[in-house]
């Protein structure tokens, strides 16, 4: 896969030191060269500048010189669970522990905020489990449904696998079907393709 970067792929990227630091405004367009790169394989989701630029602060990047060898999010869904998502390494830099040490840095990031869990959507359980995340049944995790897997091309057939890592002792709060409740107590009826995909 080629990723054409703002930025020099240097043959070297391999050997640089890895930085690991928040992102900011001015690293959108390396951070959607990297996300549609794989989303054309269909293994990520498309992100826009639009969407990049709301939720920008949710992103840490991990830089291999001046070359970005990944990225990640920490996105809030409750005041005890945040989800990793968009989580992304440069072909070239594989296997090099890239995607752990961005992976702890969000663990911390969750860690400071006081979070009790941390969860992902996953094609590689293998590796989060490596992480101390262990396989979770959907259900069990927080409103999803209503943002990306409406919008998901594979929704109808979904092949990710849902991991887990608690933070703490304590339980993580509601189930799936409280979390969905309004202020007012009423329940919202999620579309019937969603709460099917979710049973399976």
């Amino acid at each position: 896969m080629t990723i054409n970067c703002q930025q020099p792929c240097t043959a070297d990227i391999a050997s640089a030191a890895l930085a690991v630091r928040k992102a900011g405004m001015r690293d959108i367009p390396n951070i959607l060269a990297l996300i549609n790169a794989y989303a054309a394989q269909g293994v990520m989701l498309p992100r826009t500048e639009f969407e990049m630029s709301e939720n920008i602060r949710d992103f840490s990047v991990a830089y291999s010189g001046s070359v970005l060898a990944g990225c990640g999010a920490l996105h809030f869904y409750t005041p005890s669970v945040a989800e990793v998502r968009s989580l992304a390494v440069l072909p070239e830099l594989k296997q090099r522990g890239t995607g752990r040490v961005l992976v702890e840095a969000l663990e911390l990031e969750a860690r400071e905020n006081h979070l009790e869990a941390i969860f992902a959507f996953t094609y590689v359980p293998e590796f989060f489990a490596r992480l101390g995340f262990s396989e979770v049944e959907r259900g069990e995790l927080p409103l999803k449904a209503w943002k990306d897997c409406l919008r998901c091309p594979k929704l109808q057939n979904c092949d990710e696998i849902a991991v887990l890592k608690r933070l703490s002792a304590q339980e993580i709060g509601p189930r799936f079907s409280e979390l969905i409740g309004t202020r007012t107590g009423k329940l919202i009826q999620l579309p019937t393709m969603v709460t099917e995909h979710l049973a399976k």
